[in-house]
């Protein structure tokens, strides 16, 4: 038996480590928006086909998340993170070699299979590094580098295509995140699974940690018995679909409406949101884990908050034609989807046990991506023949309205029922391995 311990420090500085994966996993995949008029004028695509090579990486991303996730709850997870940054910079790099849309169709896809390996692994192993009392701020920080990712690849890649081609920016951002996978190998350790809720339940003594490995049926009836984590997913799909908007239509958007060159469209469409997400996810961080004291919803209920102040902000940034309330309302919806993103997984992980948080989180990413991302910049795309891209836009804040109410629900009426529920289950595991 082994004693359940953690470094002051150190559980930190994995926050640390992996903010740095995640930085180059958004900043590969947001890169292509911003070449979008580049890859247009070369390749003479549609908005349809532009609308697909946001969807193609979603959709893969989607459709492999709940294998992917299903896996990481078996081996080491460390493996797994590094194996797949490796994987999506090869990927990113061979994308400069496309020379049809059909290639540019087929990497974009392969990116989306490498990328599907990051988010289980790592949010599995933030949670076994830390409890209830510093989960959200944790995932709060770790989330901060979607935020700073975002930006520099929407920024450096329009800046990088407009000196150097398109082709380039491709090449320098996986480049760089091969070389970070070789320097984080000696510096990452894999922890015992489920230790930080073995030690919130005060159990200081365990043979190996959580060893029970979920099966895929044991995960569905899991979804069927606890609501909350149903909402929790329908909340996600429904998120996604409009921010995954944002980052596929804003670029063409500002463009188009406020003739910006590639550069500065592709940075106005990430710096403001994403700046002020960087505030608002520690915030929301903060708020869950102190409203996580209280009620046991309390993380989904800042996540519920958070998502309905979203929906005015996002609509109207598409619809205005003063470049200065556009920039006021891209700030107003970055704090507010701040506060959602940084408990995404947080809160889902109060009603889920050590054990099934790798196919719990491949689970929301299939909804969030599949369903939601992967549909939204081709519907856009459709709809903007049709009404306008600025429209098309805005209406999609429907969404994050839809979302708002699923996870009042979620927080209010089921959270406690289903966070007791897992409790139980934890304290029956460790109760039968001791």
């Amino acid at each position: 038996m082994s004693k359940i311990q953690f470094s002051k420090h150190y559980k930190w500085y994995v926050v640390g480590m992996l903010w740095w994966i995640a930085f180059f996993n958004y900043a590969d995949r947001q890169s292509v928006f911003s070449l979008f008029p580049l890859l247009s004028r070369e390749f003479s695509l549609s908005n349809l086909q532009l609308g697909l090579l946001g969807s193609s990486f979603a959709w893969v991303y989607g459709l492999s998340s709940p294998l992917v996730g299903f896996f990481v709850d078996r081996i080491q997870r460390k493996a797994s993170i590094l194996s797949g940054l490796r994987i999506w910079s090869i990927v990113c790099m061979a994308t400069a070699i496309s020379r049809s849309f059909g290639y540019l169709l087929f990497f974009r896809a392969a990116e989306g299979l490498g990328e599907t390996i990051y988010f289980p692994a790592s949010m599995s192993l933030i949670s076994d590094y830390h409890g209830k009392a510093t989960r959200s701020r944790a995932m709060g920080t770790h989330q901060t580098s979607v935020y700073v990712g975002t930006i520099a690849g929407g920024f450096f890649a329009g800046l990088i295509g407009q000196h150097y081609g398109w082709r380039a920016s491709f090449v320098v951002f996986g480049a760089a995140g091969i070389l970070l996978s070789f320097v984080l190998n000696r510096l990452l350790f894999e922890p015992v699974r489920g230790a930080a809720d073995l030690a919130d339940l005060g159990t200081d003594i365990v043979p190996a940690g959580v060893t029970h490995r979920i099966t895929i049926s044991e995960f569905l009836k899991l979804i069927a018995s606890r609501p909350t984590l149903a909402l929790c997913m329908a909340g996600f799909m429904c998120e996604n679909f409009t921010t995954m908007v944002l980052f596929t239509w804003m670029p063409m958007l500002l463009y188009q409406k406020f003739h910006l060159s590639l550069a500065m469209a592709g940075l106005t469409a990430t710096l403001y949101v994403q700046t002020t997400s960087m505030i608002g996810s520690p915030i929301g961080g903060w708020l869950a884990d102190t409203l996580r004291k209280r009620i046991p919803g309390g993380r989904i209920l800042v996540q519920a908050i958070g998502i309905g102040l979203e929906a005015p902000f996002a609509a109207w940034c598409a619809l205005t034609g003063s470049f200065g309330w556009l920039v006021f309302s891209l700030l107003l919806w970055g704090i507010f989807k701040g506060f959602y993103e940084a408990n995404i997984f947080a809160s889902v992980f109060d009603v889920v046990p050590p054990e099934a948080r790798g196919t719990a989180t491949g689970f929301m990413n299939m909804m969030g991506w599949l369903a939601g991302g992967g549909t939204a910049p081709v519907v856009v795309g459709l709809l903007a023949d049709r009404i306008g891209l600025s429209h098309a836009v805005a209406d999609t804040a429907a969404s994050y309205v839809a979302a708002s109410i699923l996870l009042t629900a979620a927080a209010l009426i089921f959270a406690r029922r289903d966070t007791q529920s897992m409790e139980a289950l934890l304290a029956s595991e460790v109760l039968a391995e001791i």
